[in-house]
């Protein structure tokens, strides 16, 4: 967008002067060497007006044709305003309307660089992150199909034992593969939201029937609470927000005390909008790395819980399928005390009837 130049003729007023005094002051000298004073003095103001007058459109048509080609060139080569919106008549002696915007464009410049160098830096850590994640199964499914090519699979049992943790190792790479398909559909904008109406409970019951065995391994009490007896209706693809609490719940059974819980909360929020909330009794975060928890493949232990498995991309999807939905996730935590994720939704109405079946289980 162009910017409003200042018409400025300071330049040209003070050195028209400068001008018109040295060449006055010359010919008074030459006037008053050869003639009588009384008869030059009207000729000698003349000439000193119409010196000035000519000096002043001489001074300030030449400077603003010179300034016009050199700042066209300027900002023609900076790319810091289009062109064709660059009128002569919007470009005079203001250099500091030009200042202004060079130093714009270098800020610019340099904020781009510094954004730059830390997507870089993202970039790299993220290629690593990668590598490790991918090659730990790939190695698992080559040593067994090594051994097994070796002459173990001659043994029946070996081989079927063998045959199987490279399956799961496989299936380790299938799901990180598709976590990493779904992130970059996602950043892209090529997901499709299927939304639709439902009830909050059904979210909450078919997820919590989905991971009712896997609490029950740890003895973790499941539990659910409305903030008052009625239900929500809300809006939104069932299956991606199935997906987003489904991760939510998974990370506070894996993360969570054995014989704890894991409660989901729903509340009004503000205007249309209901909080889900979902807490637990676990280990907790520390704060130092809580800004990082939605970075993909970031772990909070590097080393301990990898175990228990994942492609270290939930929580980076969870963020990306509430983006989708322009609603937005909480995150509160204690270090040895437990952790609270939460997210908006849309709300359209309450029903009065509240499924008995989702209140509790273990």
């Amino acid at each position: 967008m162009a910017k409003e130049f200042k018409r400025s003729f300071k330049f040209a007023f003070n050195t028209s002067f400068y001008i018109t005094i040295f060449l006055t002051v010359l010919v008074s000298i030459f006037l008053f060497s050869f003639f009588d004073f009384s008869i030059s003095l009207f000729f000698i103001l003349t000439f000193a007006g119409s010196c000035y007058l000519f000096s002043f459109m001489v001074i300030q048509l030449r400077i603003e044709k010179f300034i016009y080609k050199r700042v066209k060139g300027i900002y023609d080569s900076v790319s810091l305003l289009d062109a064709t919106t660059l009128q002569r008549t919007q470009v005079t002696t203001d250099m500091a309307t030009l200042k202004s915007e060079v130093e714009r464009f270098a800020k610019g410049k340099k904020l781009e660089i510094e954004a730059l160098k830390i997507r870089e830096s993202y970039r790299k850590e993220f290629l690593g992150n990668v590598s490790h994640e991918l090659k730990t199964p790939l190695f698992t499914v080559q040593g067994y199909i090594l051994t097994l090519l070796d002459g173990a699979m001659k043994d029946k049992t070996l081989r079927k034992k063998y045959l199987n943790r490279a399956m799961k190792g496989v299936d380790r790479l299938i799901y990180i593969v598709k976590d990493l398909d779904m992130i970059t559909k996602l950043e892209a904008g090529d997901l499709h939201l299927d939304k639709e109406n439902f009830l909050i409970s059904e979210l909450i019951h078919g997820v919590y029937e989905l991971l009712e065995m896997k609490a029950a391994k740890k003895n973790i009490t499941l539990l659910y609470d409305f903030d008052s007896n009625t239900d929500v209706m809300v809006c939104g693809d069932k299956e991606r927000l199935q997906q987003v609490l489904t991760n939510l719940v998974v990370n506070s059974i894996k993360y969570g005390e054995k014989d704890g819980t894991t409660e989901i909360t729903v509340e009004d929020f503000i205007n249309n909008k209901i909080l889900v909330r979902v807490t637990d009794n676990g280990e907790g975060i520390k704060q130092e790395n809580i800004p990082r928890l939605f970075e993909r493949f970031f772990r909070v232990d590097k080393s301990g819980n990898r175990k228990e498995g994942g492609s270290g991309l939930g929580l980076s999807i969870v963020k990306h399928i509430l983006e989708a939905h322009e609603e937005k996730i909480y995150v509160e935590s204690e270090f040895g005390v437990g952790s609270e994720f939460s997210f908006t939704l849309e709300k359209l109405e309450e029903v009065t009837e509240v499924d008995p079946l989702i209140t509790e289980m273990t």
